[in-house]
C-alpha cells in the first residue's frame, strides 16, 4: 500500500490576494491538499513562472485572470506542459468575447473548456463551452 502523500499529482496555486488558501501567518486555513504548493501575495504572472521553474507542478490554479501578463504566463505554462485551472468573471461566451483580453485568450485557444457557473445556485454549472481545434 502506498503512503497517503504519494497519491495524486503536484498542484501549485498562485493566490494573489489570499482568497483561495485563506493564508494566515504562513499557514493555509483552507485545506488545498498535501501535494499543493501555494504562493500568495504575488502577481499571478510572476507566480506562475516561479512555480513552473521551481516546483514542477502538473497543474497550476489561479483566480481572476484578466490581463496581458496573465495570458503570457498561461501560454508559458501550457508550452511547458503544465495544465491549468483559471477563474474569471463572465456569464457567457459572448460576454467573454467582448472583452479584448479574453478574446485574445480565446483566439490563442489557450482553453480546452470554459465552465460557467450558475449566478444563483452556488457551485452549480450552468453551461460548458468546449473549444474546438
Amino acid at each position: 500500500m502506498e503512503p497517503k502523500n504519494s497519491i495524486g499529482i503536484n498542484v501549485s496555486v498562485v493566490d494573489e490576494r489570499g482568497e483561495i488558501s485563506a493564508m494566515y501567518r504562513g499557514k493555509a486555513e483552507n485545506d488545498l491538499g498535501i501535494r499543493t504548493d501555494i504562493l500568495n501575495n504575488i502577481k499571478k504572472s510572476l507566480g506562475i513562472e516561479m512555480l513552473i521553474r521551481s516546483m514542477s507542478p502538473k497543474a497550476i490554479v489561479a483566480d481572476e485572470i484578466g490581463n496581458i501578463d496573465d495570458i503570457e504566463a498561461i501560454n508559458y505554462a501550457l508550452c511547458s506542459g503544465v495544465n491549468g485551472i483559471f477563474t474569471a468573471h463572465g456569464s457567457n461566451i459572448t460576454q467573454l468575447k467582448q472583452n479584448p483580453i479574453f478574446k485574445k485568450m480565446l483566439d490563442l485557444k489557450l482553453f480546452e473548456k470554459i465552465i460557467f457557473l450558475d449566478s444563483k445556485i452556488k457551485g452549480q454549472v450552468s453551461k460548458i463551452y468546449i473549444e474546438t481545434p
